[in-house]
């Protein structure tokens, strides 16, 4: 006679987590449009700043807002009391902001739209020189929208002493380099220009160079600090998250390979402005301490 011997059955494994909630998914979407007002920072917002510590605090609600992000096709960069939930969107994300976008809304031809996208990038170097910069959450980098003109200028000269020595100062290949193809183009426009009423032309670099740092200041990317040297801005904590995303782009190595900008221990990263006589007056670089 066999005895069955008889075994309890095992219990269900308890919940660890609690169900979500619909209150917590308008939490989460509640965070995520914090993040998509670009001005707007946890400490000028009571609401903001709690979501800010229960994201960082909670991690069923930091992978729940997360998911609602990744959702509406935006890549989550921080999540902190400094930079409140800073996002950037994919390529194909219906909040994406495309450089080609905004140039044809600032410029009508071609020339001018891409010299837009050599001011931005212009600005990037400067605001953020070394790497360094870009790794310490504390740095603040200063701009000015004269001296992203001299800057500029700067590296015009650069490649044109660079081509000169090769042999090469003529007209690039339609496969040259982009910088390249864009000094020639730069250093022939006028710095400023003016119209009858003492304004500057909007095709001007320095022009161009406004609507650029505008354009940030609208995104949340810089602050102005004053009216010196054409505008004088700091940048934030935001603009500082999107820069280290776009660090390792060709076209930001081969503008600082050019030496303009002086990756070094020095006491300066930027070289001295060029005070010639083609420069519009305070045009000087900014300089930034260790």
């Amino acid at each position: 006679m066999s005895t069955d011997t008889w075994e309890p059955e095992a219990e269900p494994q308890a919940t660890v987590a609690a169900a979500i909630t619909p209150a917590d998914v308008a939490d989460a979407a509640r965070l995520v449009s914090f993040g998509l007002q670009a001005k707007l920072l946890p400490a000028r917002d009571a609401e903001y700043a709690e979501l800010i510590r229960r994201h960082r605090e909670d991690p069923a609600f930091a992978r729940l807002a997360d998911a609602v992000a990744t959702g509406m096709g935006l890549v989550v960069l921080e999540v902190s009391p400094r930079a409140g939930m800073a996002v950037a969107a994919d390529e194909d994300s219906v909040f994406a902001v495309r450089m080609g976008d905004y140039s044809r809304r600032a410029a009508g031809e071609t020339t001018d739209r891409f010299l837009h996208g050599l001011a931005h990038l212009a600005t990037a170097a400067m605001a953020f020189p070394r790497p360094e910069d870009l790794a310490d959450d504390g740095y603040l980098g200063r701009i000015t929208v004269n001296g992203i003109d001299a800057f500029v200028r700067q590296a015009c000269r650069r490649l044109e002493e660079r081509a000169e020595a090769a042999g090469t100062n003529t007209d690039p290949a339609t496969d040259a380099p982009g910088l390249e193809a864009a000094w020639r183009v730069w250093a022939r426009r006028s710095a400023t220009g003016a119209t009858k009423d003492a304004r500057r032309l909007s095709g001007s670099t320095i022009g161009i160079v406004s609507k650029a740092v505008l354009f940030l200041v609208d995104s949340g990317f810089l602050q102005k600090t004053s009216d010196d040297a054409g505008g004088t801005y700091r940048t934030t904590a935001r603009y500082q998250l999107q820069i280290r995303d776009l660090a390792s782009s060709a076209a930001m190595a081969e503008l600082i390979d050019l030496g303009v900008v002086a990756i070094s221990d020095g006491t300066a990263t930027l070289l001295p402005a060029d005070h010639s006589e083609d420069l519009v007056a305070d045009a000087g670089l900014p300089f930034h301490s260790l």
